[in-house]
């Protein structure tokens, strides 16, 4: 294990938090607070961070194991040095709900301690969105692709950051995908932003609603999220981009290309919009009943499944009071999550997908002994470790789930309350079931409960290995 170049290089990903903290610090200035929050933390992480970056390293050994390790360690460094703005601004009771607000950001969660949003100043609720961006594509993904050199394989960081059961890059140089992917996140996001301000949000609220939709995180800076607007043309348009952001940014990189038939055959696509159209219809006709009219029903319908399967976490309506059908259907989306290679979260439409197929192959199997079946994806043959991948992830998401909704559970909460946060946070969605719902918060819990959760979204962001890796004591031995 070269030790020294993944604290190199953490120190070089912190230096670069640092100055991300100078955007939130101007916000400050243009809306007269005090920048003094932001400053100590500028101070405090180039402290830890410049020191990291100049330690000298005579080895240049970097593979697969240090890039799983470097992720992990900077993904939980950064939930860590991310809360210091929080901190330092004394709105919040104490370290551990800063550190929980950070890694919700960072980790596109959107679960929040935060009893009235709307009473923090302009600066730290503007970072508090720009988490949601920052993480959104891949901390060390942005670092490749305006870093020139961080002098390791970039290659074995994105691997190790990027969801989905398969990496893939774009072209053939790691540094280039990352320019690609961030041209077309940034243009996703300069729309959305547009298109928002000409429905008649103020560019403030535009921008932070933009970065939420962008890293499908859903942290607002109204106390009663997109519903505090009553504009169902801003609600659908959100809607829109947080789908839009949930899809594989491949298919767009596709599409730039003119290679429109390679984009269509994307199986994992069609089996999202399938979801969300059945999904959107079913509860549509559960809710009908609550509201005046059928499109009204429907608008609430749309903008809950589209933000819930994006893992986005936004709310116009609060779905705890909707009938248990239709909660049980967003359980669902949590669980299902959006598509490899996008911002959003959960298991991903690929693997439920592949498991699926392998379930249908394996009943095939039992009525016909003698018969080969191979189970495809996009038209091409899913070799067999592939498949095994996506059974052990599964089995560890669910093992994950269970384990930490029984930590929580010794908060005395009921079992829809400890289940759907651990759910929603290992998902990255944010909101839950009853106490914790559109309306709540996650403030009640212990500060174990918070710290477990925490560490929940760092591991589902990560879809786990990196930060099981960076855990395993055999990961230490020297090679």
């Amino acid at each position: 294990m070269n030790i020294k170049l993944v604290f190199k290089l953490l120190g070089r990903i912190l230096s670069m938090e640092a100055v991300a903290l100078l955007l939130p610090m101007a916000v400050a200035l243009i809306y007269r607070e005090s920048p003094m929050p932001f400053v100590w933390s500028i101070l405090v992480i180039l402290c830890i961070g410049l020191p990291l970056s100049f330690l000298p390293t005579k080895s240049k050994h970097f593979y697969v194991r240090e890039g799983f390790v470097a992720v992990g360690l900077l993904w939980l460094a950064t939930g860590v040095v991310g809360g210091l703005p929080f901190y330092f601004s004394g709105y919040f009771n104490s370290f551990i709900d800063c550190v929980f607000e950070s890694s919700s950001g960072f980790t596109t969660t959107g679960a929040t301690i935060l009893t009235n949003i709307e009473a923090l100043p302009y600066g730290i609720l503007f970072w508090r969105a720009f988490t949601h961006w920052l993480g959104g594509m891949g901390v060390l993904i942005l670092a490749t692709a305006i870093i020139p050199s961080l002098g390791v394989r970039s290659h074995y960081l994105a691997q190790a950051e990027s969801p989905g059961p398969v990496f893939s890059k774009l072209v053939p140089k790691q540094s280039q995908t990352s320019k690609i992917l961030y041209q077309m996140y940034f243009a996703l996001t300069l729309a959305e932003v547009i298109l928002l301000r000409i429905c008649g949000l103020p560019l403030y609220d535009a921008l932070i609603h933009s970065f939420s939709t962008a890293g499908t995180g859903g942290f607002s800076n109204r106390n009663l999220s997109v519903g505090a607007y009553g504009n169902p043309t801003a609600e659908i348009l959100i809607a829109v981009f947080a789908l839009l952001f949930s899809l594989n940014f491949g298919l767009y990189f596709l599409l730039l290309q003119r290679r429109f038939k390679e984009a269509l055959k994307s199986d994992e696509a069609r089996f999202f919009l399938t979801v969300v159209a059945i999904s959107t219809a079913l509860i549509t006709l559960n809710i009908y009943p609550m509201y005046e009219s059928v499109w009204e029903s429907l608008r609430y319908a749309f903008f809950q499944v589209a933000s819930i399967i994006s893992t986005t976490g936004f709310a116009t309506a609060d779905y705890v009071f909707w009938p248990h059908f239709s909660q049980m259907i967003l359980i669902i989306l949590m669980f299902c999550g959006a598509c490899a290679g996008s911002t959003g979260g959960g298991i991903k439409c690929s693997r439920v997908l592949m498991l699926l197929r392998s379930i249908r192959r394996e009943l095939h199997r039992i009525s016909h002994p003698r018969s080969v079946e191979v189970v495809r994806l996009d038209g091409k043959p899913v070799d067999e470790d592939t498949l095994h991948s996506v059974l052990v992830f599964i089995g560890f998401y669910m093992l994950i789930i269970l384990t930490a909704a029984l930590v929580v559970s010794l908060d005395n909460v009921a079992f829809d309350v400890s289940f759907s946060a651990a759910l929603t946070c290992v998902s990255n969605v944010g909101p839950g079931l009853s106490t914790i719902g559109p309306s709540g918060n996650f403030s009640a819990f212990s500060p174990l409960s918070k710290v477990v959760l925490s560490l929940c979204m760092i591991i589902g962001r990560l879809e786990i290995y990196p930060i099981l890796v960076m855990f395993s004591r055999h990961t230490w031995r020297c090679s």
